[in-house]
């Protein structure tokens, strides 16, 4: 009679258990929006305040940019 032995356990896929990434609660394209947004009153403004707001929407992209391996 053969004897039953228990597979080894295979690595899966994914955070371990109990690491999950926290849910996002908001809708990570509506930071993007906004600082887009800022854009439009870059003619109201002087070039040296320009950058703070290209800096914001770079900011947004980056980080949509990076959950997105989070999903």
């Amino acid at each position: 009679m053969q004897e039953h032995t228990n597979p080894v356990p295979r690595p899966v896929p994914g955070p371990p258990p109990g690491m999950a990434p926290a849910p996002q609660e908001t809708d990570p394209r509506a930071g993007i929006e906004e600082a887009i947004a800022g854009l439009d009153e870059l003619d109201d403004l002087p070039p040296a305040e320009h950058v703070e707001r290209f800096d914001a929407v770079h900011t947004e992209l980056a980080v949509a940019l990076s959950s997105i391996d989070k999903v």
